[in-house]
Parts: structure tokens; sequence; C-alpha cells
């Protein structure tokens, strides 16, 4: 139905910038919401940031001000603009799409569930 491909992942230095892409292929109408997630060794996973097909944009506490979610609707494609990278951003990305419409013959079909890329490993060290 529908899959998620994320890349830009890397080694970058404390301070560094990286910029993550999220391709989303498949049978899509619309993705309501689409996010980052991101899991550090020995944690659970945690939401980033996230934004909604009108743009609203939501970010985790420890990311305000140094990372950057847009999208672009018509090539179903989301993005993370990080700067000001630090050690604790450490972790594997993965890219999240929920409230996913699809076609279906004549008309819309909701799939009602999320889907997961497989995820792209960020590492900030020196």
């Amino acid at each position: 139905q529908v899959q998620l491909v994320e890349s830009g992942g890397g080694l970058v230095q404390p301070g560094g910038s990286l910029r993550l892409s999220c391709a989303a292929s498949g049978n899509i109408f619309s993705i309501g919401v689409l996010a980052w997630y991101r899991q550090a060794p020995g944690k659970q996973r945690e939401l980033v940031a996230a934004v909604t097909s009108g743009g609203v944009t939501d970010y985790a506490d420890s990311v305000k001000g140094r990372f950057t979610i847009s999208r672009d609707n018509a090539k179903n494609t989301m993005y993370l603009q990080m700067n000001g990278l630090k050690p604790e951003d450490t972790a594997v990305y993965y890219c999240n799409a929920d409230q996913v419409y699809g076609f279906a013959n004549d008309s819309i079909r909701y799939y009602g569930m999320e889907y997961w890329g497989k995820g792209t490993p960020v590492t900030v060290s020196s």
C-alpha cells in the first residue's frame, strides 16, 4: 500500500547540520500527518517532530529552535533540517505516516493504520 524510505543520515561533528528526507510511495491520495521519530541505543522511540498536510508543526522540546520539519504534499516527501547537532541527537531516525488515504476504484479509501520507514542512522561525534 504505502512505502516510506528515509535518506540523508550519516556522521557529523557536534554543531554540524544534516538534512533528512522521507519519500512516500504507493497508492496514496493524501497523508494527514507525517512525523520523524528517533530511537537511541537502549532508549525508547520518541517523537522528534510532526507536520500536518496543512503545514501545522510540532516539535519535541529537545529539538525546538534547532530542527525544522517541512513537507511537499505534491511529492509526498518530508524533510527534517537538523542544525546545531549534539551528541545526544545520535539515533536512528524513522519516518512515520498517519491518517493515510488511498485510491479505491472511483472513491477514496482510509487505510486505518500507520506506516513506518526502516530508518536512517545519525551519529553526532567528534
